[in-house]
This record gives structure tokens, sequence and C-alpha cells, in this order.
């Protein structure tokens, strides 16, 4: 088809759990869910064809990216911006299992621009890179910021059963997209909170409106959704 350059982009969910901090590229990758070991099946269709045809594939691994158009609702619900509407909805965070699980969250500006520079790197052919902000947070601490953000500071948090198959620590060892690629994270977490709330303050629609669609346990298949 003339594909000049094929990037593909998958997420730090094919690591599983860390084993070690930070994660370099080569961390052994261990998927806990369904969902990682299928975008770790892509990551080896795109590796293979490289080395067996010469086709110019990148992989790039994003870590936990947050930031306007991210999901609150239905089984795509991420927690930022559950935790960030509670919060402004007057309504309790739901945190799952004991919150002590950390992430490495990244501005969704910094993930876009990272994905091209390194994506359109004369020397990332055949290469794999971590993006991220290489800093970790528990979810317990980032409910702490998100309620200041939210101008909600007492905000409330209710811990439910932990999620089948979570992953308890992501933290990215960006070294490699640095020192090679260039790329370096530009906004901080409280910055990319900030925006957040600003981008839905702007889009006209109340938080509880937003909540109506959102599914607080979204691993759970609903009745009558196998029909």
């Amino acid at each position: 088809a003339g594909v000049r350059r094929f990037v593909h982009v998958s997420p730090s969910e094919i690591y599983g759990t860390a084993i070690t901090v930070p994660m370099t590229e080569h961390h052994p990758p261990f998927p806990c869910t369904v969902y990682g070991a299928s975008k770790l099946a892509g990551e080896c269709y795109a590796r293979a064809f490289h080395r067996t045809h010469g086709f110019p594939t990148v992989v790039i691994r994003p870590f936990n990216t947050f930031g306007p158009r991210c999901h609150h609702e239905g089984d795509s619900g991420e927690v930022i911006p559950k935790f960030l509407l509670r919060c402004l909805a007057g309504r309790p965070m739901v945190v799952f299992g004991d919150g002590t699980q950390t992430r490495d969250f990244t501005h969704v500006g910094d993930s876009a621009r990272g994905i091209i520079e390194v994506g359109l790197h004369p020397d990332a052919v055949g290469e794999t890179v971590n993006i991220g902000s290489g800093a970790e947070i528990t979810i317990n601490d980032l409910a702490r910021r998100v309620a200041a953000v939210a101008g909600r500071p007492d905000a409330g948090i209710v811990h439910e059963r932990g999620r089948p198959g979570d992953v308890l620590r992501l933290y990215a060892d960006t070294s490699l997209a640095q020192g090679r690629f260039g790329f370096r994270p530009t906004i901080r977490l409280d910055e990319g909170l900030r925006s957040l709330k600003e981008w839905y303050e702007a889009r006209g629609v109340s938080p509880e409106e937003l909540l109506a669609e959102e599914i607080a346990l979204n691993w759970i298949v609903p009745a009558g959704a196998q029909e």
C-alpha cells in the first residue's frame, strides 16, 4: 500500500505489574488482562514484519494518558475523569482496592507529541519506546490531587473491591525517548488536571449529566448484553 512508516501505539499495560522500576523497554512483558495481551500480540506482529520483511515499524508505549477527550463513560471509563467529575458533582470518588497501586500519568499533549516525535524520527525504525512522565503516584494520592484541583479538598473516597487483573505498579523509564529521540514531558500533573477541568466546564454539560453515562464497575458485563 506504499506505507512509509507504521507506528504501532501499544499501552503500558503490556508490562503487567512492575518487577523493577523505573520500567525500561526491556522490562519483561507479562500482561494481566486480555486487553494487555492483545496489545502485546500487536507489538509482536509489528516487530515481526520489520524483521522479516524490512517493513518500517516503530512500537511506542504511552503510559496512562489523560486530558481532554478522555473517557469517563461506559466500559472505557478512566480513573482521572471519573474522579474529577465525581468531585465536581459532590459525589465520593471510587477507588478499587486499597489505593496503593501506582500509575505514571502523562498528559495527552505530551503523549501525542511523543508519538509524533519518536514515531517519525529517522532512527526509530525497529525500536520500541516508552512515552511517560517518568513519575509515579498512588491512586490514593491522585484522589487527593484531583480533589484539590476541583476545589473539593474534603471530597469523600469509597473503597470498592479490587479490579480483576489490576496492574499494581507502573512507572516509566523514559531515558531512551529522551536520550535518543529528544522527547521530554512538559505538562505537570496538576497543570493537566486543571486543563481537564476547564475542558469539562467549557462543554456546557453538568457533571451530573455526564455521570449518568458512568459505569462504576465497568469490567462487569451487564445482564442481557450478550444477547
